[in-house]
Parts: structure tokens; sequence; C-alpha cells
């Protein structure tokens, strides 16, 4: 297909690559850019799983167009009312009058904040729990709160074994771009999810007893091989658990000593053996990379300067993200380089 790609005999992506993005929700860069996925059910009913970014719109409703070739869908579900996943809400509808829109109550309440519409002449609402047959194929929602906004579900479809995961199992990084999915998939889920891991648990245990085969994110490929990687990992992570054995020094340096500092207790560290030290400049580093080394850690060393009679202004920025995203179970040390005006 052109532009839509086939996930099984009857699954299509019918999702976008985003090269020309620079920073994702404003913040994080994206090297790689990113990728807006939405999926198509095909069968005596078809169905529709979110939509994309705003500036995509043609080339999503293209694809749809063409995987259903020349039908039209039954149903949109909408899982998730980021805007990178609802922007089109209203331009499918229109393209497609006779469809159904399928969310819960909290869905279609943002809905009319968002869109002026919450399609009560034509839409499903949908508890915890209940289905939706589209003939060979059943929908199970399975409601995903705060991972990572209020509203948002999940969805099992039990022929195929597959779980349409929202923004859970995402990663920075466009579906063709070549790179390790833990590290763009660690920093995605600190960053934008970390706050959350209570919730992440909650959801983690609903779906344990499901036989998950596939894993279908709205970000990052579609995750078909050693499942079990991808959920030990988001059990790690959500728990607060330490991913790697070694050291995560963090500084700051305004003429370089606080540097030489950092750079030698990280050798002395390697000649005593520890299994891994990493080190970042937050001044001359990406701070998402910077948060995602810090939970990935068990141990993790804060080097700076007192500056205005405070702290460092890149440090002080990293510990906030810190303990934004409730930052716990680790050992900490500090290294102060404050002559004239000592902190507690």
């Amino acid at each position: 297909m052109k532009y839509a790609e086939k996930v099984s005999q009857s699954i299509y992506n019918v999702g976008v690559n985003d090269h020309e993005i620079d920073l994702f929700e404003g913040q994080y860069t994206v090297p790689n850019g990113m990728a807006y996925n939405s999926y198509l059910i095909r069968d005596e009913k078809c169905c529709v799983m979110d939509t994309v970014d705003a500036r995509f719109r043609h080339e999503w409703l293209d694809a749809i167009a063409e995987a259903m070739e020349g039908k039209a869908p039954d149903y949109l579900v909408i899982q998730h009312m980021e805007p990178d996943h609802s922007a089109n809400i209203l331009a499918f509808t229109n393209a497609y009058p006779n469809a159904t829109v399928v969310g819960n109550v909290k869905t279609f309440a943002m809905m009319e904040q968002f869109y002026g519409k919450s399609f009560e002449d034509r839409r499903l609402v949908v508890a915890e729990g209940d289905t939706l047959s589209l003939g060979s194929h059943t929908l199970h929602f399975v409601f995903a709160p705060m991972v990572h906004w209020p509203e948002v579900m999940m969805t099992w479809e039990d022929s195929e074994g597959v779980l349409f995961s929202a923004d859970g199992f995402g990663k920075f990084g466009a579906r063709d771009a070549k790179e390790p999915w833990d590290d763009e998939a660690r920093r995605y889920y600190i960053g934008i999810v970390g706050k959350y891991g209570s919730q992440v648990q909650s959801v983690l245990k609903k779906a344990a007893g499901l036989p998950v085969q596939k894993i279908l994110p709205l970000h990052g490929p579609v995750l078909t091989e050693n499942l079990g990687h991808y959920i030990d990992l988001y059990k790690t992570w959500s728990s607060y658990g330490v991913e790697t054995d070694g050291i995560f020094i963090a500084y700051t340096s305004v003429y370089g000593h606080t540097k030489a500092a950092a750079e030698a207790l990280a050798e002395k560290l390697r000649s005593k053996g520890c299994p891994k030290v990493e080190i970042a400049d937050l001044a001359r580093s990406d701070m998402a990379e910077n948060v995602a080394n810090a939970f990935r850690y068990g141990k993790i060393v804060l080097a700076t300067t007192t500056y205005n009679a405070g702290i460092y202004p890149y440090m002080r920025t990293f510990i906030e993200h810190l303990t934004e995203r409730n930052f716990q179970g680790r050992t900490v040390a500090f290294i102060e380089n404050g002559t004239w005006r000592p902190l507690p």
C-alpha cells in the first residue's frame, strides 16, 4: 500500500511519520522525528482507532481511503484526546458522516471543549469493560486514567491478541527511524508518563491476564516480538525500580572546576570497578535524557556551584524535573562548589 502499512490481514497502520518536527510537546528534542499512529480494523464493521496531528490531515485521510478500498468506516474510536491524536476528529466525521464516534464520558466532555461538538446524534459512550463487536473482531475497552490524561483508555482486541495501548509503550522517533527502542522509549516514558507510575502499574495489572501478541501504540513501532522485554521495562519504570547497575553524575560548571571534580570522581569510580558510570554537563546535553538517566541508575551524584546565592539554574531545573516525576528510591550524593556562599 502507498500510505497504509499492514499489521495483519485485517489491521492497518494508517498513521504518519513526522520528520519536520523539532520539539515534541514544545520541549523534547526529536532528532529522528515522531510517529503519530492510527489504526484501521477491517471486518464486517470497520473501525479506525484515533486520528493524527492536524498537519497530516490529508495524508491520514488518504491512507484510510486507500486501505478501505472505496468503503466507508463504521466507527472512530478515540482513546486519547491529546491534539496529536484527536486533531482530525471533525475532518473524519465530515468525510464519513455515517460513522459513529466511540469514547468514554470524559472523552466527549473534552471533545465539546476542544471542538464545540460532542456528537450526541452519532456517538457511542463506553464504560470500563464494555465491548464492541465488529464481526470476527471484538474490542474490549480498558480504562487507563492518568496514563497520562484523565480520559485515556486502551483497547484489547481478542481474536488477534492485539492491545491498542494509546500512549503506553510509545517512543520518540518516526517509525522509519533506525534506533534502539529502549533509549527513546525510556526518554519518552520518564519525560511524559513518569509522574504517573502508580496509574501505569494499575493498567499493567489489568493487562496481566490478557494473552497479548501485539502491542500497537500511538507513537513508535508496532511491537510484535519479545513483548516480555517491553513489559518488564514498563514494570521497572512505573515502580521506580533500578534498571541499570551504575552511577549517573550530573554537573554544572562555570569555569570548569566543578567539571574537573566530576570527571575526577568518574575516573575514580571506574578504576574501582563500578560497572557503569555516565556523566553529563546539564548545560550542554539533552535535559530529557539526563532525567531519564537519573531514573535509570540506582545512584546519582549532583555536582554544582552556588549562583546568585542559590543553586545554578540548570541544576535547579534538573532537580525540579526529578521531583515533578516522583523521583524516589535512589542513593544521591552531592558535590558543592560554594566557597563564598555555601548552601546547606
